[in-house]
């Protein structure tokens, strides 16, 4: 697993509050609800690893 694919899943778990990011091929698996502000939340701390890699 590489860095950038650590990070995301780190984002998506805490911040998302998902499970995983691999495809389970099951649409009650592999699609979610989520407010905008978590999107918004998991968008800024992914905004801010890809600065802090630059």
């Amino acid at each position: 697993m590489t860095n950038r694919d650590k990070i995301l899943t780190e984002i998506a778990t805490k911040i998302l509050d998902l499970e995983t990011l691999d495809n389970r091929n099951s649409d009650r698996l592999d699609f979610h609800e989520l407010s905008v502000w978590s999107i918004k939340a998991a968008l800024e701390v992914a905004f801010a690893a890809g600065q802090k890699a630059k």
